[in-house]
């Protein structure tokens, strides 16, 4: 029996690794453009700085392994915390191919052989990145009525931060509200997709815990991102102080925006495009520039690593 591929589909496909290359190459660009800065400045890795990031990093994949398998709960499938662990990480390192598909595929799959249903574990996980960019929202908001702006696009987007800040509220506000929205907008989509609707339901005290702890993992790794950041360069503590909060909020905010694009793996060149423009005119194009590659290296290494354990973990238990 042969399946039947649309045009639309075949020709996303074919332009797919063209985005990747146009990445790579955004990318060389953005490091030539600073290569004057870059070669005068004086550069370090403190191993401190660069272990406080790793344990930060890992801090925040355990808050959105816990906040998957409480989604996942609500939907009316059940895994122990090991077994979600093992999941993630056993699928985590394919959504570097293009499409933003890769790792929920793998998730569905892993999770179904430990006997959940298809539709349970299909609407956690995007139940979870639901409530992961909605979290993004106050944090954006709480940033640009305090201490931030938006870098480099200020003079055209800085007379309208009040209402964009008001329409994120709004956002945030409407699924508080009716939280009831994402299980419906989630049994629509399985619906269509010829799947069965999940007897779940959602209350405001869930979405409220749910963004609550999306906000603490988003913290977690802009608290990663800060310190790979103070961990390539020798600022004061004065500076740090200020940098810090420019720096926890731009991460989520660039990491939204990347994940969002859908055209390039993991947001790649999108994310370090953002944050450049966001922190470029508080660290400096340099050090910016250092800052966004430094952290998707030191993430994807990370990642290969604990994937890695987990996968070793998982077979000697397994075994045993």
């Amino acid at each position: 029996m042969s399946v039947t591929v649309s045009p639309i589909r075949r020709g996303w496909r074919l332009i797919q690794p063209l985005f990747l290359v146009l990445a790579l190459f955004f990318i060389a660009l953005l490091l030539r453009s600073q290569w004057g800065e870059l070669s005068r400045h004086t550069w370090r890795i403190a191993p401190g700085w660069l272990a406080l990031s790793g344990l930060l990093m890992l801090g925040g994949w355990c808050v959105e392994v816990w906040l998957w398998r409480f989604a996942l709960a609500r939907l009316g499938g059940e895994l122990a915390y090991a077994d979600a662990l093992r999941i993630w990480f056993a699928s985590i390192l394919v959504r570097y191919i293009p499409g933003n598909v890769w790792q929920p595929l793998g998730m569905t799959v892993l999770a179904r052989q430990r006997g959940v249903r298809v539709e349970a574990i299909v609407g956690s996980i995007a139940l979870y990145q639901a409530v992961n960019l909605l979290s993004v929202l106050p944090i954006a908001g709480v940033y640009l009525l305090t201490v931030g702006d938006f870098g480099l696009l200020q003079p055209w987007l800085g007379g309208a931060t009040d209402w964009l800040v008001a329409l994120a509220g709004l956002g945030i506000a409407l699924f508080l509200l009716r939280p009831g929205w994402l299980i419906g907008l989630l049994n629509w989509a399985l619906t269509k997709a010829g799947r069965p609707a999940l007897n779940a339901t959602l209350s405001t005290r869930h979405l409220l815990a749910l963004l609550l702890v999306a906000v603490l993992a988003w913290l977690c790794w802009g608290g990663s991102f800060a310190a790979i950041t103070f961990g390539l360069t020798a600022y004061t503590a004065n500076e740090m102080v200020l940098a810090l909060p420019h720096l926890l909020a731009a991460f989520p905010i660039a990491y939204a925006v990347g994940y969002l694009s859908f055209i390039t793996p993991s947001g790649l060149a999108v994310r370090e495009g953002v944050l450049y423009l966001l922190l470029a005119p508080l660290l400096g194009g340099g050090p910016t520039t250092v800052a966004a590659l430094a952290i998707r290296l030191w993430q994807v290494i990370l990642e290969v690593v604990v994937a890695g354990g987990v996968g070793l973990w998982a077979r000697k238990t397994d075994i045993g």
